[in-house]
């Protein structure tokens, strides 16, 4: 399967033709967003920037700051479904064009990407050096005073970041599937030992 360019902010026609099991590369424009940003945005906050068409990172950088200003020298993947309490209510507010990180989300974020248009971008997880090489600058931080240093908002320009699409805007998740076809092997398994 060939490989997927896009360009972040995404737009509705983008996202929306993205689907399961698509790898990308995405470039532009992204941000950075874990517990701290999500519950403040979900619970009413203003976003520092537009965040429509957005990607956010589920992502706290180490970022080291010399003469030339910040340098992000490792960028991995948080776990996204910590922010499963809040990424629907986010996706709907701010209408993002997609959602970074490790491992999926749930129902509700799924949902609410079907419904308002986003997507799921699967990143590998042990790679945190290699990421960061594909972050060319740090344009901006926001709410760094606020929440500290890998919880703050970091906004990136990124050039080719690898990614899997896992969730889409038409309802698929490949998380749902792999856990459905475990709990069906497991339980064929359970069977033969019985």
């Amino acid at each position: 399967m060939a490989v997927k360019r896009i360009r972040s902010p995404l737009d509705a026609k983008t996202v929306r033709g993205l689907t399961c099991g698509e790898r990308v590369l995405v470039s532009g424009t992204i941000v950075t967003g874990r517990d701290q940003v999500h519950k403040y945005l979900a619970e009413g906050g203003d976003a520092p920037i537009d965040l429509s068409g957005m990607v956010i990172y589920h992502c706290g950088p180490v970022v080291v700051k010399d003469a030339r200003g910040w340098k992000i020298t490792a960028a991995g993947p948080t776990t996204s479904m910590r922010e499963e309490p809040y990424q629907a209510k986010v996706i709907e507010r701010f209408r993002i064009g997609a959602v970074m990180g490790k491992g999926g989300m749930g129902p509700a974020t799924l949902a609410a990407m079907q419904a308002y248009g986003s997507v799921y971008l699967h990143v590998t997880g042990g790679a945190a050096q290699c990421l960061a090489r594909c972050i060319t600058a740090v344009q901006e931080v926001h709410l760094l005073e606020r929440f500290g240093q890998p919880e703050a908002m970091w906004v990136l320009a990124v050039q080719d970041l690898p990614a899997y699409v896992t969730m889409d805007s038409h309802g698929k998740s490949l998380h749902t599937a792999v856990e459905e076809e475990s709990a069906r092997n497991f339980k064929l398994l359970l069977e033969e030992e019985a």
